[in-house]
């Protein structure tokens, strides 16, 4: 799941050498870089990848202070 995510940033950056570069302490904003219009994309395919809805009204952007905190929080919504 981490290297899936890692996939997903890399393609949304447009930026291949994020695969290298990005590991799962990786703060998907601050290390990652993704901007407002990026994250929604991320959330998007996400949702798309895994087959998992994202509450809104939910979500903490605690959530994206790194992969393994997403990965965390996406494990939640698999199994519900």
């Amino acid at each position: 799941m981490h290297n899936k995510i890692i996939e997903i940033i890399a393609e949304i950056k447009e930026d291949a050498a994020l695969i290298k570069t990005l590991d799962t302490t990786s703060g998907i904003m601050n290390e990652a870089g993704l901007d407002s219009l990026q994250i929604i994309n991320f959330i998007l395919r996400i949702e798309e990848e895994f087959g998992v809805e994202v509450d809104f009204d939910t979500f903490d952007l605690e959530h994206l202070s790194s992969i393994d905190a997403f990965v965390v929080y996406l494990g939640q919504l698999v199994r519900v």
